[in-house]
């Protein structure tokens, strides 16, 4: 590490020799592998962009200039030489470096991204602000890990043509990206002709010509014309974009230059890269996919620790199973088929299942569609996620009462991801949905429970909402609205999902203390009345409700309002997550910080009895 020892910041980047900067990229590989092998985080990703990133900070400077990230997991390498190599450790840890930028780490992290495909409206807005503003600083949006198959970054790319201001937009195309489910456009970009060269020509031929308006004027008409008969379209071009490339991502020197000749044009400019996800490291470059995002792993052989049994993983075996049961049902996921335990459905049922990108709001209106004609769709997506198909969720499957079931995964913390993975809001935004039903399983048994229901037994919207991981000490099936798991006489805990393993855990240590907590379990969270836990509240006078989401639209209140309207007397206490915005660390640290682990539920309720807690 003899070169990356020395780099303090992108000033130093700067002064690099051409050979000293292919070093420089070979120790930052090693650096990268040794150091996610040991916290986890984005390895493949952020291994196709060490050449792409260098080059980037060789042309800009990122603390005046806006360099934002789409999709921010490959973002690893502008951290580490933005100052942050010896916080490196720290990555993905509770009160370290987060593995997106954030803005309040460095001003060098232009916007936060977490998700995708919202880089380029992003940055049109910068650049807007800059002329508004009369400031001078340049603005460029790196595409990339998916993000163009998100209708999201055409509207942008549309905005920046349209609005002429300079902008410098990069496709980090590394084959992964943009796969067979858009392949109309995986075609289109490998037929992308024009070079940097050509650019060149051009704006020299330009120069040349300035003192003879009408000629040049008169040339570039018929050269127009010519190129429309000659030459297919383009589409970036027709969008009023040019563009460069494709350019070799892992050359350094053209990498420079190409960057330098776009930001000098002065106009929006979408210059197309070529890069090898894992690139540089064996085991990823074979299995890009597997080391996009992992735990620790054996950095020289890339050894992975056995998995453990999720949520995901019984979601995916027992979609297998109605599949085989009934010829409507269909799987559908937003580029997450591995993450959300699709990858056997699809599989062996490759007709029967769609990988749409990162189309959330696509991929809803679909369903509807597909729903309408007599399919039985099931939409597999993350809780943060869906937040994008909002819009659908009522316009498409309310309004006409259709019959598809959304798979909420990673319902919950998520933990290392932090505040833009949280899911954390999906608990308000669906019960908002009119005809929404919301099953909350708390144990494998009860997912497969409720997902067969969910399919084959009711009708119209469903969710079934479960969290990243496995399950807890909780194991049983109890798939009916309301069970009592435990009864008591001095206060009534009431929860859904996993979170009914901290209930049981302070109800053990409350009883401890001779405080008799009654515990119940709710597997449906819709609609706006509890009659178990009414009776339960009558009986207690207390209630204290765990949830793992956010306070705004949470089951408390609604809990609450109902034992108002049925004249229960009662003292309540809401243990949540407050506002939601909750930084990243493992979900142990982060339910214990927030006080929604069993000891902060013990605390609440101490607190209730007391008369100290809200009411």
């Amino acid at each position: 590490m003899n070169i990356l020892s020395r780099i303090e910041s992108t000033e130093d980047i700067k002064k690099l020799s051409p050979e000293e900067l292919e070093q420089l990229a070979a120790e930052l590989r090693l650096f990268l592998i040794r150091s996610v092998a040991k916290t986890g985080g984005h390895l493949a990703s952020n291994l196709g962009t060490v050449e792409l990133t260098l080059a980037l900070h060789r042309v800009y400077d990122s603390r005046k200039d806006r360099i934002v990230f789409d999709v921010g997991h490959q973002s690893y390498i502008h951290k580490i030489i933005t100052g942050r190599r010896e916080q490196f450790s720290t990555l993905r840890q509770f009160g370290g470096l987060s593995g997106f930028p954030k803005p309040y780490e460095a001003v060098d992290d232009a916007f936060i991204a977490g998700h995708a495909s919202n880089a380029v409206s992003v940055a049109v807005g910068m650049a807007k602000a800059r002329t508004a503003l009369g400031d001078s600083y340049d603005v460029v949006a790196l595409l990339g890990d998916g993000a163009m198959t998100g209708g999201l970054a055409y509207e942008g790319l549309a905005a920046a043509a349209a609005s002429r201001e300079p902008i410098v937009i990069i496709l980090n195309d590394n084959n992964m990206s943009i796969d067979q489910s858009v392949g109309g456009t995986a075609s289109l970009l490998q037929e992308m002709r024009i070079k940097p060269g050509y650019i060149r020509f051009k704006r020299r031929y330009r120069e040349a010509m300035s003192s003879m308006p009408q000629v040049y004027q008169f040339s570039h008409r018929v050269k127009e014309m010519l190129k429309g008969k000659l030459l297919p379209s383009n589409m970036f071009s027709a969008m009023g974009l040019n563009y460069i490339g494709p350019v070799d991502g892992h050359n350094l020197a053209e990498l420079e230059s190409v960057l330098q000749l776009a930001r000098d044009m002065r106009e929006p400019v979408l210059v197309h890269v070529l890069t090898k996800k894992g690139r540089g490291c064996s085991f990823a470059e074979e299995h890009p996919e597997i080391y996009h995002g992992v735990g620790p792993f054996n950095p020289q052989t890339g050894e992975l620790p056995p998995a453990k049994p999720s949520f995901s993983e019984c979601f995916g075996k027992v979609m297998c199973e109605l599949a085989s049961e009934e010829n409507r049902v269909v799987g559908i996921t937003a580029a997450m088929c591995l993450g959300t335990g699709m990858e056997e459905y699809a599989t062996r049922f490759p007709r029967r299942y769609i990988d749409t990108g990162i189309t959330e709001g696509h991929a809803t209106a679909m369903a509807a569609g597909m729903a309408k004609q007599g399919l039985i769709p099931v939409f597999a997506v993350y809780s943060t996620f869906l937040q994008r198909g909002y819009d659908m969720l009522i316009h498409d499957l309310s309004l006409q009462g259709l019959h598809v079931v959304l798979g909420v995964d990673r319902a919950g913390l998520v933990g290392s991801d932090g505040e833009t993975h949280h899911g954390l809001f999906d608990v308000a935004y669906l019960r908002s949905v009119p005809g929404m039903q919301i099953l909350c399983p708390a144990s494998f048994s009860e997912l497969r429970s409720l997902m067969r229901q969910a399919v084959l037994e009711m009708d119209g919207p469903v969710a079934v909402r479960y969290p990243r991981g496995g399950e807890g000490m909780y194991k049983d099936h109890h798939p009916e609205p309301e069970t009592v798991l435990r009864e008591g006489t001095d206060i009534t805990i009431a929860a859904y999902g996993t979170m009914i393993n901290e209930a049981l855990k302070a109800a053990e240590i409350l009883g401890e203390e001779n405080i008799s907590a009654e515990v119940i379990k709710l597997s449906r969270i819709d609609g706006d009345s509890f009659p178990e836990t009414m009776e339960s509240i009558r009986k207690t006078g207390k209630l204290l409700m765990a949830e793992e989401v956010c306070d705004a639209g949470c089951v408390a209140d609604v809990m609450i309002s109902a034992a108002v309207r049925s004249g229960v007397s009662l003292r309540a206490c809401k243990v949540n997550l407050g506002d939601g915005i909750v930084t990243h660390g493992t979900r142990e640290q982060l339910m214990h910080l927030h006080g929604i682990d069993a000891a902060g539920i013990v605390k609440a309720a101490k607190e209730l009895g007391n008369g100290e807690a809200e009411t």
